[in-house]
């Protein structure tokens, strides 16, 4: 009984990790810091928002919250725009979901306005019914409140709405929201496979193969 799907951005519906590590070290590395090898691990879930509180207190950075962030959009914004693909099948199944009256939203960790972008310069805005970032909520991820929050905007309850995750914490919300979770496969969290294997209710390496599978009927 799947009436909406929501994605998260990083990771499961784009190919973009890899590029958050090159701009930490490059954006750290302008105050002479070294990026730190934990560093990833202890901001997975984190809102935009919270991330750069977190930074600016660890590592004592001068600049205030909105000035940290609005550099790492600026910094992040061509990467998105000409670097970062769309994940396989993902076009597909927001097709199918569309042909078959189900409702889709975004529920990201990431800034609103490079998710804007990056759903732009794909032309999938037509596809989207509702998109929420970590900045919008209380609690950011492995907190349910995100997903929760696109459910209501959904107007879908929880138990009806399948969410994509690729990270253990991201996994964790959803499924505290009481909604299923489908576990998506990336490079950057490969060493987390076990867990989320363990966690989700399904996991795939590609989108098609859950139309193929009969997931979402």
């Amino acid at each position: 009984m799947i009436e909406a799907v929501i994605f998260d951005l990083d990771g499961s519906m784009v190919d973009s990790m890899w590029l958050w590590r090159a701009l930490d070290i490059e954006y750290l590395g302008r105050y002479g810091i070294t990026l730190p090898e934990n560093l990833q691990a202890c901001i997975e879930g984190m809102s935009f928002s919270e991330t750069a509180a977190y930074f600016k207190e660890r590592f004592q950075l001068p600049d205030d919250l909105d000035t940290i962030k609005a550099e790492w959009n600026r910094m992040a914004w061509d990467k998105y725009t000409y670097e970062v693909p769309v994940k396989d099948g993902v076009t597909e199944l927001l097709q199918y979901c569309r042909a078959h009256g189900m409702k889709a939203g975004i529920a990201t960790s990431n800034s609103r306005e490079l998710v804007e972008n990056v759903v732009h310069v794909h032309g999938m805005d037509s596809y989207f019914d509702c998109i929420m970032t970590g900045c919008d909520v209380a609690k950011g991820k492995p907190a349910p409140d995100i997903y929760l929050a696109v459910a209501r905007e959904l107007d879908v309850a929880p138990q009806n709405c399948l969410v994509f995750e690729d990270i253990v914490p991201g996994i964790q919300s959803g499924k505290a929201a009481g909604m299923k979770v489908c576990a998506v496969y990336d490079k950057y969290s490969e060493y987390q496979d076990t867990e989320k294997h363990r966690l989700a209710d399904y996991y795939t390496y590609c989108f098609r193969e859950l139309i193929e599978e009969g997931v979402l009927a």
